[in-house]
């Protein structure tokens, strides 16, 4: 039949423009700007906690922009968005070059949230979810695990230029590379869905030799959104989505809590190369375990990982050994954005309103980066250390695993009371 002409189903195009855009977006935007922390704050006197504040404003915008993100989707071409997401983001790393003073941080953070929500938080799961009826998992493990190769390549390469050209024309070099890559990219990659040009999600109709009704019936089933936000599991993945990424958050700080061990700008670099490349690993372990063990077991593990990530931290950083060791542990705690928190929203509330649910619970990413990023910041500005930071860490990561069991008894009471079909 025609829609059996390619052995390639276009639905893994779609994820490798994904893999490229999004992995661009993080590893070489998102993941790249705590690496220009220490050097702007040490060149033009402002406090790390007065710098990092721009990360605070960054995400009330993207607060502020996460309920019409969706919308857009639905409403425009996707590749018109992503285009002008991406000038928007890595504009603001070409316009950060030429500040000089706070305020120019604050300004752009406006422009860079807009355009790095649309595109880091948004686009990943939502075409994920329409082109894959099946393997979704698998699918945003890989665009994970891209993430970080990205990122694994990029994270040296921009502590090294920083280091040798200075982090104005470092900051130039990134923004103005990225948009290259995701423009081309978009181009070539990003199409809309259309059944007559055999442009349709991996695992419906004959393709998979099954009944595409049935198919469909069964993808589609699960709970609203308004019954959805009137269970406990909602408010536990809202807590769980909300503790998450203030303990990732810390993420932007590594490279400054490595200097203050005493090691050099440039060993800060290629440890969050390492870093990265734990996160491929991890991205990859906890979609085998995803399938293997449950969603549920998987992220307990990644939180009991991530405690021991913390204590290597604390009591063993003046090892650089034990610092790769314990970036490599974390990733299994940030990857779970990418991963695991898409998978306990599918896991506990089906797919019949994901996108609504998702977006709705994702709020929990951007108020958590309001006060978890400049937390961190000025309990060093304030205090020269970052321990009482990483203790909290610890907290957050024992009070999550609490979320996610009373989350899934919340689950099953939308069951028994006959709400997930």
């Amino acid at each position: 039949m025609e829609r059996k002409q390619s052995n390639i189903h276009y639905a893994w195009w779609i994820l490798v423009g994904l893999c490229i855009i999004i992995g661009v977006s993080k590893g070489a935007l998102n993941n790249s700007a705590s690496l220009f922390l220490t050097p702007v704050s040490n060149e033009l006197g402002i406090g790390m906690g007065n710098l990092s504040l721009y990360l605070s404003i960054s995400a009330i915008v993207t607060l502020v922009f996460l309920p019409f993100a969706g919308k857009l989707v639905a409403k425009y071409d996707i590749r018109m968005l992503i285009i002008i997401a991406i000038i928007l983001q890595a504009g603001s790393f070409v316009a950060f070059s030429f500040m000089n003073s706070v305020w120019g941080w604050y300004i752009f953070a406006l422009p860079l949230a807009v355009g790095g929500t649309f595109i880091t938080v948004i686009l990943g799961p939502v075409l994920i979810n329409q082109w894959f009826k099946k393997r979704s998992g698998l699918a945003l493990g890989i665009l994970a695990a891209t993430g970080g190769v990205i990122g694994a390549i990029v994270q040296p390469i921009v502590g090294k230029t920083i280091v040798s050209e200075g982090w104005r024309f470092s900051y130039v070099a990134v923004g103005v590379t990225a948009i290259i890559f995701v423009i081309i990219a978009t181009v070539v990659f990003i199409k809309k869905m259309s059944k007559e040009k055999g442009l349709y999600p991996y695992g419906t109709g004959d393709t998979e030799g099954g009944d595409q009704s049935a198919i469909n019936a069964a993808t589609d089933k699960g709970v609203t959104l308004a019954n959805a936000k009137k269970s406990s599991a909602f408010y536990a993945l809202l807590t769980f989505f909300f503790l998450i990424t203030a303990i990732a958050s810390f993420m932007m700080h590594i490279p400054t809590y490595i200097v203050t061990k005493g090691f050099s700008q440039e060993f800060a670099g290629s440890a969050m190369g390492v870093y990265m490349l734990g996160v491929v690993f991890a991205s990859l372990i906890i979609g085998v375990l995803n399938d293997k063990i449950g969603t549920k077991n998987t992220t307990i593990l990644s939180m009991i990982l991530g405690m021991a990530s913390v204590f290597i931290f604390l009591y063993a950083a003046s090892s650089s050994v034990m610092i790769f060791v314990a970036l490599i542990l974390f990733a299994f705690v940030t990857s779970g954005i990418g991963i695991i928190a898409p998978s306990l929203t599918s896991s506990l509330f089906g797919n019949k309103e994901y996108g609504q649910i998702y977006s709705t619970v994702s709020l929990g990413l951007a108020i958590a980066s309001i006060v978890a990023i400049p937390a961190y910041g000025y309990i060093f500005q304030f205090t020269g250390s970052y321990s009482g930071g990483l203790y909290t860490i610890l907290a957050m990561l024992a009070i999550n695993i609490v979320a996610v069991i009373i989350a899934y008894k919340g689950k099953e009471k939308l069951e028994k009371a006959g709400l997930w079909n």
